[in-house]
């Protein structure tokens, strides 16, 4: 009696046990026969104790395979655990209510014998939906990486283990699962020239709590070579160790080379400005060199045994002044003669020249491509550059080799755009001359297009031929990129706006009459600041009858106008001078005296110059000039 009170003191224990469990718990025996269930499994399952025992193991699966978002997953799982009852089975089930049990069977064994199955169910639909924010919150992370592209990565100093985001695998070219992991795998991808300065970057987080800033390149599988920029925090344990860094990385590629091509810019407008000036300075002097010599001729005779030096004088002196072009080509200020003119029609003719010029081991393509519109600009410049760039090209090919000229009309995007700064999106009229020499270094490329500049021997170049092809493009708004790799040649695509429907086309020069070396007996104020070309102006008209009134600077003409009581007839100032230019000067005389003759005399073209409103009234003399010039342009301004 006492055996059986203590049997079923011992069961009812159980039962106890069973009904406090968090867990909802099942045995069936191998007839499929519902043995024990416990209060929890009923309150999980949704069942009322009659339910559960009316429809038996079969009615339960039933019952629960129309909850689960995988019903059928759930019959196919039950056939199989019948068929094999001496298998553990663990795995979720999902209900469409959003609830995740956690369930587990077993065999029941008495002895070595079973009898049955015992289902254990553990409610973790918490833990499940944190799993499950979690994962969407690293999805929506990943998603912003992608957006921003920026990637994030995990190093810890421990186990030397690095971990990689999505994205960061995006920017080393490294698929996802193939990257090995550790912290050397990082720095074999650092480029060699790099990795000293990366790592010297990390030590200095680690051991002197210096912020992990740095941008360097690495070399991606292909052989890519990538700007990025890192940033990082040490994470450190209670006593201060460093443990791991968790950082970031972003691909800077594009805007490293978005800054290259700014520095690029701001240097070219820079030697621009620079070249302008110098060659503003040069044409006074060789105004006054070129202007002496032919006064100098003038008075000598053909037998005078000076002769012949003063001409050598004068011809140094128009050389030097092709010079004066170039830079001014260069800096934009060249004198132009803009028209409307195809583009086509010029690489056609040139095609042909360049044949016989470049000689026979040098063969000659033309591209020419349809519905080209035709472009604004000055054709004999044009036709220069082609023919500079030519003659470069030959110079890359001393074996020979095949230089082509192709035309195309192309739409630049904002893309394009914004990597060839300073490009505007727009439609363009290209020309590409490509040559297959020998290249040219990145290096190289950087300085080619300033004046001077050349990688050819001594006495064999000036240096000038490329940025008056660069001062070319840019004075009539287009552009001009040079694409080069040493050993595969070199492609220089030029950029033309297209021209408008008018036609533009350049004022004629005056023309001289035919008495226009007559002396005359009118009063001309002559301004220029240049001592040596003031000088030479007097002397070239002093003895024509002229009456000359001389002054260094815009103030001191004011001063000897407010003082002279006769009319002026006439001014010739210089353009640009120190203090209030000439073009200030002329603007406040031709107020004072409506219809005042203006000649300005300018190593720039008109265009170049803010006459404004005064254009109707002057007239641009172009530095160097002759002593003949300066008469016969005078002369027809005060006839006219």
């Amino acid at each position: 009696m006492a055996d059986q009170h203590t049997l079923e003191a011992t069961v009812a224990l159980l039962e106890a046990t069973l009904d406090a469990t968090h867990d909802g718990i099942l045995v069936v025996d191998l007839d499929r026969r519902i043995m024990r269930y416990n209060r929890q499994f009923l309150e999980m399952f949704r069942f009322t104790a009659e339910a559960l025992e009316r429809g038996g193991i079969d009615g339960v699966i039933a019952a629960v395979a129309a909850q689960l978002e995988d019903g059928q997953a759930l019959l196919d799982k039950s056939r199989e655990i019948w068929s094999h009852p001496d298998r553990e089975v663990f795995d979720l089930l999902r209900f469409r209510d959003g609830r995740v049990f956690e369930r587990y069977i077993a065999p029941h064994r008495i002895g070595s014998e079973i009898v049955g199955l015992v289902g254990s169910f553990r409610d973790v639909s918490q833990s499940a939906r944190a799993e499950q924010a979690l994962d969407e919150h690293r999805a929506f992370l990943e998603k912003a990486q992608e957006v921003a592209h920026i990637g994030s990565w995990v190093a810890d100093f421990d186990d030397d283990h690095v971990g990689w985001s999505r994205e960061t695998h995006l920017i080393f070219g490294v698929p996802v699962g193939r990257f090995a992991g550790f912290i050397e795998a990082f720095f074999s991808m650092v480029h060699p020239d790099d990795r000293e300065a990366v790592r010297a970057a990390s030590d200095a987080a680690q051991h002197d709590r210096v912020p992990y800033d740095i941008e360097h390149r690495i070399v991606r599988g292909d052989g890519t070579i990538r700007w990025v920029h890192e940033q990082a925090d040490v994470i450190r344990d209670s006593e201060g160790r460093a443990v791991r860094m968790v950082g970031t990385v972003q691909d800077i590629t594009e805007r490293r080379l978005l800054e290259e091509q700014l520095r690029q810019s701001q240097k070219m407008e820079a030697i621009g400005r620079l070249a302008g000036g110098i060659a503003h300075d040069l044409n006074n002097a060789l105004t006054a060199i070129a202007g002496y010599a032919e006064l100098a001729l003038g008075q000598f005779g053909d037998d005078h045994p000076a002769r012949s030096d003063v001409q050598e004088i004068r011809r140094a002196a128009e050389r030097a002044g092709s010079v004066t072009k170039q830079l001014l080509a260069f800096s934009r200020k060249q004198l132009l003669e803009p028209r409307v003119f195809s583009l086509n029609d010029t690489v056609l003719a040139l095609g042909r020249l360049l044949g016989r010029l470049l000689g026979s081991d040098i063969q000659v393509n033309s591209r020419i491509g349809s519905a080209v519109p035709p472009v604004l600009g000055d054709p004999g410049q044009v036709e220069q550059a082609i023919i500079n760039l030519a003659v470069n090209a030959r110079d890359a090919m001393p074996s020979g080799g095949r230089l082509t000229l192709e035309t195309s009309i192309v739409e630049v995007d904002d893309a394009f755009a914004r990597t060839h700064v300073p490009m505007t999106p727009g439609r363009y009229v290209v020309l590409r001359v490509t040559d297959t020499g020998h290249g040219m270094s990145r290096d190289t490329q950087n300085r080619i297009f300033e004046p001077f500049f050349t990688t050819k021997d001594v006495g064999k170049g000036t240096g000038l031929g490329l940025s008056m092809v660069y001062g070319t493009l840019k004075q009539i708004g287009g552009f001009i990129f040079v694409d080069s790799e040493v050993g595969r040649g070199t492609t220089f695509s030029l950029y033309f706006p297209p021209a408008s429907t008018h036609a533009i086309v350049s004022p004629p020069a005056p023309t001289a009459t035919a008495d226009s070396d007559r002396s005359g007996r009118e009063t001309l104020l002559v301004v220029e600041d240049e001592t040596a070309v003031r000088n030479l102006v007097a002397s070239s008209l002093r003895n024509d009858g002229y009456r000359l009134l001389l002054a260094s600077s815009a103030e001191e003409a004011l001063q000897i106008i407010d003082t002279h009581d006769g009319a002026i007839d006439l001014l010739l100032t210089d353009a640009i001078m120190p203090g209030r230019s000439g073009v200030d000067l002329a603007r406040e005389l031709v107020a004072r005296k409506p219809g005042l003759p203006v000649i300005l005399m300018s190593g720039y073209p008109e265009d170049t110059l803010p006459v404004g409103d005064l254009e109707p009234a002057i007239t641009l003399l172009q530095k160097p000039f002759t002593p003949r010039d300066l008469r016969q342009r005078i002369r027809a301004i005060l006839d006219r």
